[in-house]
């Protein structure tokens, strides 16, 4: 994947992702909007998704759209898994390490030179799951 580079750094541009860096979760933009709010109060929501963008086509952060009306957000560009709970919408990274093995293998199977991929896995939760055992 070829990373576009900054024409310039804001300090907008660095509140943010550092606020999606520490971030325990992959926020959607308005989580983060709330979060630099804290710190600089007149940041309007437009300055958030401008900046958004800007990171992620430098390849500093991931967008990650699920189809639905909003996408959330991950500070760690490297490669990596996620699983999505498709009951509450939480998304989990997953430490698994077979993106070089993957992609090499990809690359041999349709003879082509793989750059990027993107895997996610699909399910429920364990702590959606717990909520379902005891309805039941």
């Amino acid at each position: 994947m070829t990373k576009k580079v900054f024409q310039r750094n804001t300090k907008q541009r660095e509140v943010i992702l550092s606020v999606l860096r520490e971030a325990d979760c992959h926020p959607t933009a308005d989580w983060i909007y709330q979060e630099v709010r804290k710190t600089m109060p007149n940041v309007s929501l437009g300055t958030i998704y401008r900046n958004l963008k800007a990171l992620t086509e430098a390849g500093l952060a991931l967008e990650l759209s699920y189809g639905s009306t909003y996408s959330r957000f991950d500070g760690n560009p490297e490669t990596h898994y996620h699983f999505v709970c498709e009951d509450c919408g939480k998304v989990v990274d997953l430490e698994i390490d077979v993106a070089k093995e993957l992609e090499e293998k990809v690359a041999k199977g349709i003879g082509a030179k793989v750059h990027d991929h993107r895997l996610e896995f699909y399910g429920v939760c364990s702590e959606c799951l717990q909520k379902e055992s005891k309805v039941n």
